[in-house]
């Protein structure tokens, strides 16, 4: 229900990567409130600390039984030297339960960290649906669907997949660094430092190889980007290319732009392809470095063979966590951004829910009263709006695309405040009424029809599900649309698929107008109820209208003028001001601006 008039400032949805973590020197979203943000979704985790130490248990686990393997190993080696067949057996027994356990507390921790993830989002999916149903209408029009769909679905899921596959990941590999550094430094010293040396030029070769292939990534995004906006504009518009004979021209852009994203692409995979052999050379490096030194070592009894063994496990078990911790990063980064982004949404204030009056045998007066109203600072709609409509009034609101009808019928509703002036029904401020019992008295028919993919009973009741068979029949009886129920092999039970597709827009209108009929409202706005059906299928909306407005207060917006010439009042708005007021024939006597449209559409009949 957006008045046309006003800037949505609509945000569009982010991209959101769902991957598990993004390739190396490639760009992440960053949140902007890292400590924050990670301290409510601390709250989230203590919801279910009992999965949250479970999973803490089965890593300390995993990791205790992957750095208890290779000392076992070399202790397997050194018995296998010393010819002591007893200690071997003792070891290799001892090495394949440490290899069984992995096994279990590995698949442990994977089950409870898919469970943790699920409990986690559920919680979050659950406290974001809850804040989208209470948010104001303000919000939602001045955010794109898009945005608040992305924070639901894309934003949820990029927590859910970090928790279950990078969370663990994160802990067993800060675990394991302690752990293999704290067995290195017990078995040898010397050795241990030398190790090192390895280790820091993994870290400098991953920092500095990132930040090139960062670069690289970028003009390759961009290059993508110009190549599909081209390519999107040339099939979109290509009836136009071949009009204006352009087709050698768009080939040869699209040539260049080509020839731009292959020569970007192949930078990019030479510098990707080129990170595994680096680090396969610095493996091999430390590897000679723990064999060379390792060996001297052991020539001089300071450490046995067996050592050396678990020294070059250790060694290439201590680099793995520290790329795997820099490439989760990324996916941690993206995931605390997507958290910050539901969390963002969640601190918007519910929709005003002020008023704990009602109206015993309510009447259906509605005043105005020098309203005056804007959607944004500085840009007004209404100006010293005034309307008076008597109970059981027909009462139609015309004007120019942006004049302010919507707004009006906005303002009844409460979807928005009025910045200075009041509302009244019966006499009664509608801000000291209660919220929803305005909105149960009062019923509104869009011009966008809006049905559920559920039965066509239910979409009926979903303005009044209290109502009986009976009720639901009547109201479909009223607003003429029994009569192709009927038609249907289901009736009343017929499922509708993608919120009524099948149907005409003329049949879902009726069915509109039955949940209107069957909400039994004092008050009924009408909002270009008919404006987009063709003149044929637009009688029979009327027809239904008419049984809808019997003993009804009325408000109608239209722009085709013949829908309401036998309104009691039509009111003629111009840039947010009531210009004129009267009945169809006296405002056609007056010659004004009511004659201006009227005479207007009328000669567009005619032609």
């Amino acid at each position: 229900m957006a008045e046309n008039n006003r800037n949505t400032g609509a945000a569009s949805a982010p991209k959101v990567d769902l991957r598990r973590r993004a390739p190396m020197g490639q760009d992440v979203e960053k949140p902007k409130k890292m400590r924050e943000t990670i301290g409510r979704l601390v709250d989230y985790f203590i919801q279910s600390k009992n999965l949250l130490l479970g999973l803490l248990l089965a890593v300390v686990a995993v990791t205790v039984t992957s750095l208890a393997a290779p000392a076992l190993q070399g202790q397997a080696i050194d018995a296998i030297t010393e010819r002591s067949g007893q200690e071997f057996r003792t070891v290799l027994l001892l090495l394949l339960l440490a290899f069984v356990a992995n096994s279990l507390f590995s698949l442990a921790q994977t089950l409870l960290a898919a469970r943790l993830s699920q409990s986690i989002v559920r919680h979050m999916r659950y406290d974001l649906f809850y804040k989208i149903d209470h948010l104001p209408i303000a919000y939602l029009d001045q955010h794109s669907n898009g945005d608040v769909m992305s924070r639901m679905t894309n934003d949820i899921e990029n927590i859910s997949n970090t928790v279950s596959q990078s969370l663990a990941s994160l802990l067993s590999g800060v675990l394991t660094i302690i752990g293999t550094v704290a067995i290195m430094f017990w078995y040898c010293p010397q050795l241990t430092l030398i190790t090192m040396l390895t280790v820091i030029l993994t870290v400098l070769v991953t920092g500095f190889m990132s930040k090139k292939m960062r670069v690289v990534y970028r003009r390759r995004a961009a290059a993508l980007g110009r190549l599909n906006g081209h390519s999107e504009e040339m099939i979109s518009g290509y009836r136009t290319v071949l009009a204006y004979n352009r087709q050698e021209r768009t080939k040869e852009e699209f040539r260049e732009l080509s020839d731009r994203l292959t020569k970007e692409g192949i930078r990019a995979e030479i510098l990707g392809g080129s990170m595994g052999p680096l680090m396969n050379a610095i493996s091999t490096l430390g590897f000679v470095i723990v064999a060379a030194f390792g060996g001297y070592f052991a020539l001089q009894g300071m450490i046995t063979i067996g050592v050396i063994s678990a020294f070059i496990i250790y060694a290439k078990q201590f680099s793995r966590p520290i790329n795997e911790i820099a490439q989760l990063y990324g996916s941690v980064q993206t995931a605390v951004a997507g958290a910050e982004r539901v969390f963002e949404l969640m601190d918007q204030p519910d929709e005003d829910n002020s008023g704990t009056e009602t109206i015993e045998n309510m009447q259906g007066n509605v005043s105005f009263r020098h309203v005056n109203f804007s959607y944004l600072p500085g840009k007004q709609v209404l100006y010293d709006f005034n309307l008076e409509v008597k109970s059981g009034q027909k009462i139609a609101l015309v004007g120019a695309t942006g004049s302010g009808k919507t707004t009006v019928v906005n303002l009844l509703m409460r979807f928005y405040p009025v910045d200075s002036g009041e509302i009244l029904i019966d006499g009664k401020n509608i801000m000291d009424l209660k919220r929803d019992w305005l909105r149960h008295n009062t019923a509104i028919v869009l011009q966008d029809t809006v049905l559920f993919s559920d039965t066509i009973e239910n979409n009926i009741k979903y303005g009044n599900p209290g109502a009986d068979d009976e009720t639901m029949t009547n109201a479909a009886e009223t607003s003429n649309c029994a009569a192709f129920i009927r038609r249907l092999k289901n009736g009343y039970q017929t499922v509708l698929k993608q919120a009524g597709a099948s149907l005409s827009h003329g049949q879902r209108q009726l069915l509109n107008i039955a949940r209107a009929v069957i909400a039994d409202p004092r008050i009924l706005i009408l909002d270009e109820a008919t404006s987009s059906v063709d003149t044929r299928t637009e009688q029979g909306i009327q027809d239904a209208l008419v049984n809808l407005m019997k003993n009804r207060t009325s408000l109608i917006i239209a722009h085709r003028l013949s829908t309401i010439q036998d309104a009691d009042l039509i009111v003629v708005m111009d840039k947010g001001r009531v210009v004129e007021t009267g009945t169809h024939d006296e405002l056609l006597q007056k010659q004004g601006t009511y004659y201006g449209l009227y005479m207007a559409q009328f000669e567009g009949n005619r032609t």
